[in-house]
């Protein structure tokens, strides 16, 4: 067992299991900073109940189809105005530092939905940093799924 299989934990909000389905399939990715664990939610939109609303450090996740290809599409919430430049700026780096992590997280901790759909870890991977700030306001290509897939 690795060391994010030890402090991930998964819920799956029904309909959707392990083995899908991928249409709607969302992901709420949370953290705690006194544990370092995290939780991710997988279901058919966004686990509000899990979302800290002054914090806002949460990844959200959701498949998409592009062009008949599917994508993996994160975002991020930097700031609508409630955090300062200087905060934002913070709050930017902070995310981009961490952001492969989170994807190990989302990744492994569906890997039930992957040994079904084999194909999705060739999808590429999508974060959308979304901020008032034009300068944090971004859309970065994070590689394919795969390159996030713990043995």
């Amino acid at each position: 067992m690795s060391a994010l299989t030890n402090r991930l934990t998964v819920i799956f909000i029904p309909p959707y299991v392990t083995v899908g389905p991928v249409e709607g399939r969302t992901y709420t990715l949370t953290h705690s900073d006194e544990t370092g664990e995290l939780f991710l939610s997988v279901g058919g939109g966004i686990d509000s109940s899990k979302i800290d609303w002054k914090m806002r450090d949460e990844v959200i996740g959701t498949w998409q189809i592009r062009g008949g290809q599917y994508y993996l599409v994160c975002s991020v919430h930097i700031s609508a105005g409630e955090f300062d430049e200087n905060k934002a700026r913070a709050r930017y780096s902070i995310f981009k530092e961490e952001m492969p992590l989170a994807l190990k997280g989302i990744i492994n901790g569906d890997k039930g939905l992957f040994g079904y759909y084999p194909w999705l870890l060739n999808a590429p991977v999508q974060v959308e940093f979304c901020s008032i700030y034009p300068e944090f306001n971004q859309v970065m290509y994070y590689g394919l799924a795969r390159h996030y897939q713990e043995g």
